[in-house]
């Protein structure tokens, strides 16, 4: 019997906690923003809604590897393990952290901040890409970027609303090119409502 599911924090996020048993392999859906404590909140398909809300320093690691246009993430795989010895407000309390990247030329290491006073090298390997269906990821952060900014309707429609807003038709959504997926997202989050600031 598979125990994982049984591990799984409740919460509303991935949790350090979650990847006690074993590293998670995730391909990311998009990213947003977040709040002061956490900027950059990580969406990532097949986790239930519950998005990865990392760290400055493995920001820091994604940017180092892909730079810092979110939207270039989109698709692309990163492995993701617990490190316990990760430190806050004095105590070990663990952390996730990217092992693992794909779309990465080669292996690289970076220094990476654990506690106020503790600096680590931190090593990032190359993750293999998968062969299967990548276009899956890049449709949902299509869908999520449509529901942001309030269209609505089942994936045939909110297609059909993707294409309208570049002018283009596409018969399934495994027919939409990156470069196309780009400017459907750029366009949609032009048109996508700023959060009304907290009170």
């Amino acid at each position: 019997m598979d125990i994982s599911k049984a591990l799984v924090a409740k919460s509303d996020c991935l949790n350090a906690s979650d990847l006690t048993g074993a590293p998670i392999v995730a391909t990311i859906a998009g990213a947003r923003k977040g709040d002061a404590a956490k900027p950059v909140v990580i969406d990532l398909v097949g986790m239930d809604g519950r998005p990865w809300k990392p760290s400055k320093g493995m920001l820091r690691v994604i940017a180092h590897a892909w730079g810092v246009e979110s939207d270039a993430w989109i698709g692309r795989l990163v492995k993701l393990v617990n490190n316990p010895e990760v430190i806050y407000a004095g105590e070990k309390v663990g952390g996730v952290e990217v092992i693992a990247m794909s779309h990465i030329p080669a292996d690289f290491t970076i220094p990476v901040r654990i506690s106020q006073k503790k600096v680590k090298q931190h090593h990032v390997a190359v993750l293999a890409e998968p062969a299967t269906e990548p276009w899956l990821a890049q449709w949902q952060a299509i869908k999520n970027a449509l529901t942001a900014a309030g269209y609505d309707g089942d994936s045939k429609q909110l297609l059909a609303t993707a294409g309208q807003v570049i002018g283009a038709n596409w018969d399934h959504p495994n027919k939409i090119s990156a470069e196309d997926a780009q400017k459907v997202l750029a366009a949609v989050r032009e048109d996508t409502p700023d959060e009304a600031p907290a009170s």
